[in-house]
């Protein structure tokens, strides 16, 4: 998240954005959303959430607590078994998945920042969920099996999210640079990077770089702060990141690429240092779309569903600083923006509900209410 966030809040109903474009590169307003909001809980400070096969909702807190929800009666009840949660700063309880099985073996992956030996850094557990017959839930045979390389001082730019492949063999494992900004260029940390791990937390045979002396588990490198991660439906995977002062970006991500952090962004430090531009031929691989004013973008999701056919295709991003929902279009290998829409709150995460509707969370953070909004067509 940013440092210096907007002071004012602003109402849920104001103008949305549409995807015609304007001088500056950002969509232009229109009158209208195409969605009606619906509030269907409030939490403390939610950071991510997953739905579970039976309709309701795994969420985790920022301060370290992992519920589960039914969207129909409003019920939370604490998920026992989560780790200590350093929570200072932009800490979390992070990202909650579920296995590619987990209909049979009632696992679930949940990342969270810990201080540990030199400092802080983002780590990945499993468990195995459970619901007791007096309603108790809980995880357990919980595990650390993963995390990053080196731990270091400081308290920002974790990431922590989780993708698993298509044919569910693969997880893929998002690491910040930690506001240290050359980890993400060096081959043997984790940090700057995306990961490509077995489903036990090892890293996956046949890495890229990893003949190359890099850090075994690494799929590419040269990123900032990855808040977003998800595969498409010809099996793409895509990656959103909040850049320096003007340089959020989405990406394409391929194997062994260096995505040019902090050599080359479509940003600037935020002391007024020049970084050079995304040029051809510069060795880096350039944004797919980028922001310039930003929008301080947190979660993605890849929408599929038939509830807004004319959204199927779509990435759908949260907006912090810019208190939006984001709706990036897909066209092949390439994205370009498509709509933005005011939603008067920082937006921390978005997902694809099993209706179709889209999921929304609050940041509950510079007015926000940490509520949960399921969209549905107006």
């Amino acid at each position: 998240m940013r440092h210096s966030p907007l002071a004012i809040a602003m109402p849920l109903a104001l103008l949305a954005c549409s995807g015609s474009g304007s001088a500056n590169g950002q969509p232009a307003a229109s009158a209208s959303k195409p969605f009606k909001t619906s509030v269907i809980a409030d939490f403390d400070a939610p950071w991510a959430m997953a739905f579970l096969p039976d309709g309701r909702m795994l969420v985790t807190e920022k301060a370290g607590t992992l519920l589960l929800f039914d969207p129909k009666n409003g019920t939370k009840i604490r998920v026992s078994g989560i780790p200590p949660v350093d929570s200072a700063d932009q800490g979390a309880l992070m990202d909650v998945v579920l296995h590619p099985q987990f209909a049979t073996n009632k696992q679930v992956y949940v990342s969270f920042s810990e201080a540990g030996p030199g400092g802080k850094g983002v780590a990945l557990i499993t468990g195995t969920f459970a619901q007791a017959s007096d309603g108790k839930a809980a995880l357990s045979n919980v595990k650390k099996i993963f995390q990053a390389t080196p731990y270091v001082e400081g308290n920002g730019h974790y990431a922590g999210r989780i993708a698993f492949s298509p044919d569910g063999k693969y997880l893929f494992f998002t690491n910040g640079e930690r506001q240290k900004f050359t980890p993400a260029q060096d081959p043997k940390a984790t940090l700057g990077k995306v990961l490509r791990l077995n489903l036990d937390g090892t890293p996956a045979a046949g890495n890229p770089l990893a003949a190359k002396g890099f850090h075994p588990a690494v799929w590419s490198y040269g990123h900032r702060n990855l808040l977003g991660i998800a595969f498409d439906d010809k099996g793409q995977l895509w990656e959103q990141e909040m850049g320096p002062r003007g340089g959020d970006e989405v990406n394409l991500i391929k194997p062994g690429l260096n995505y040019g952090y902090p050599l080359a962004s479509n940003g600037s430090h935020y002391d007024g240092r020049d970084i050079p531009d995304h040029k051809p031929g510069d060795g880096f691989e350039a944004p797919k779309v980028s922001w310039n004013p930003v929008i301080s973008p947190a979660g993605l999701a890849f929408y599929n569903a038939d509830l807004f056919p004319a959204w199927k295709g779509s990435l759908f991003i949260g907006g912090l600083s810019s208190k939006a929902l984001v709706r990036v279009k897909i066209d092949g290998s390439n994205a370009s923006k498509a709509d933005q829409w005011d939603m008067g709150a920082r937006i921390r995460d978005v997902e694809q509900g099993p209706d179709g509707a889209l999921w929304v969370l609050e940041d509950e953070d510079d007015g926000s209410q940490g509520r949960l909004l399921k969209l549905t067509p107006a």
